[in-house]
């Protein structure tokens, strides 16, 4: 697995990729698998780029307290299809999704960009 660095933080050279739209929605994400990298998300960043992102493994709820920016979130189950969709969440909100096993947070409008919708299956490409 390539490791390559985007503005002091380290993402894993992973795709992910709208399997239903044939869309990219990250070419660059990070994962936050352990408790420390859960509770800390995004905490201390000052935006997304494009083509950025932070999958949250396992994760069913979010929030964005002391955040400085916008962001979209994408709620996937165990079988990679899409449950929920959060566009252009605020700082101070709260967003769960019941049978969600995982969430993806990606840059403010990727998910109106690439078409994306409850019922498509992703794909998490290396």
């Amino acid at each position: 697995m390539n490791i390559i660095s985007i503005t002091n933080k380290k993402f894993i050279d992973m795709k992910l990729i709208n399997k239903t739209t044939n869309t990219i929605l990250a070419q660059n994400l990070e994962i936050a698998d352990t408790p420390a990298k859960r509770m800390k998300g995004l905490l201390g960043k000052k935006s997304l780029q494009t083509g950025e992102g932070l999958h949250i493994i396992p994760c069913n709820s979010i929030h964005s307290f002391f955040m400085k920016f916008k962001f979209d979130a994408v709620f996937i189950d165990k079988k990679n299809i899409i449950l929920d969709l959060a566009e252009k969440i605020p700082p101070g909100r709260v967003k769960f999704c019941f049978g969600a096993y995982s969430v993806v947070e990606l840059p403010e409008g990727t998910i109106a960009i690439t078409k994306t919708r409850p019922g498509n299956e992703i794909s998490f490409l290396k």
